[in-house]
């Protein structure tokens, strides 16, 4: 990557407002998913918040961590490489996410800055990991995106193909690939498709369900989420998308 190409780095830096306002969110969150989980008649801190910072500033995620949170999601690499690395100079137990779909000429930078990428959903996404990795000599953990709705317009492997890419995928990466991921479609009701990712999950010994965002997130827990996907209720309304 060259000077021109270097994404621009964001300023970290937050005002002792926003560090309350989402101290105060971060911690209403935490009360909501301890409940789901005595719900579901499941332990606390049985769920992972994933706390979804994809378009908001890097100052976000700083305020953020200062109230205690470590895991985040981003969609996309080049966003993510604005952001994390110099958060990594203050806060080097930061962790992240990539829960966007992951272009193959994206990888290198992926694998050299996740520590986790959610949506492994294609065998040339898996040779372009697996060189990457003998490359650079790290792998972040995998999960597999599962198309439950068979959406076209949306990522992810189709569930006619999961069993067969998801015993292929452990055969590859072993212990690296840890479990599933999906997103229901907009307006359907995603219990059953958070059932069907977790019976396909246990089909193959997958104990990491990343399943549930801040619509459902609940539902998700009652049907077995580890990781649950956040970001407006955290951090508010998204700003605005710019073509600059």
């Amino acid at each position: 990557m060259n000077a021109a190409q270097m994404p621009l780095t964001e300023p970290t830096s937050f005002s002792p407002e926003r560090g309350a306002e989402l101290a105060h969110s971060l911690a209403g969150l935490r009360v909501r998913i301890a409940s789901a989980c005595a719900a579901a008649s499941r332990p606390p801190g049985a769920v992972t918040l994933v706390a979804v910072s994809k378009t908001y500033p890097a100052s976000d995620i700083a305020a953020a961590h200062a109230a205690g949170q470590m895991i985040f999601g981003e969609n996309r690499v080049q966003e993510a490489l604005g952001k994390f690395p110099p958060l990594r100079q203050t806060c080097p137990d930061l962790r992240l996410h990539l829960i966007g779909p992951l272009q193959t000429n994206k990888v290198r930078d992926a694998v050299r800055i996740a520590d986790v990428i959610e949506t492994l959903d294609r065998p040339a996404l898996a040779d372009a990991l697996a060189r990457e990795a003998d490359r650079q000599g790290r792998m972040p953990d995998l999960l597999i995106e599962v198309n439950t709705g068979s959406e076209p317009q949306k990522a992810g492997i189709q569930p006619e193909e999961a069993d067969a890419f998801i015993a292929q995928a452990q055969s590859r990466f072993g212990a690296k690939l840890t479990g599933l991921m999906c997103i229901p479609p907009a307006g359907a009701d995603p219990a059953p498709h958070f059932t069907a990712l977790a019976t396909l999950a246990a089909r193959h010994g997958l104990t990491v369900l990343s399943m549930g965002m801040s619509a459902d997130f609940e539902a998700a827990i009652a049907k077995g989420a580890t990781h649950v996907r956040i970001g407006t209720a955290i951090f508010g309304s998204r700003p605005p998308l710019t073509t600059a």
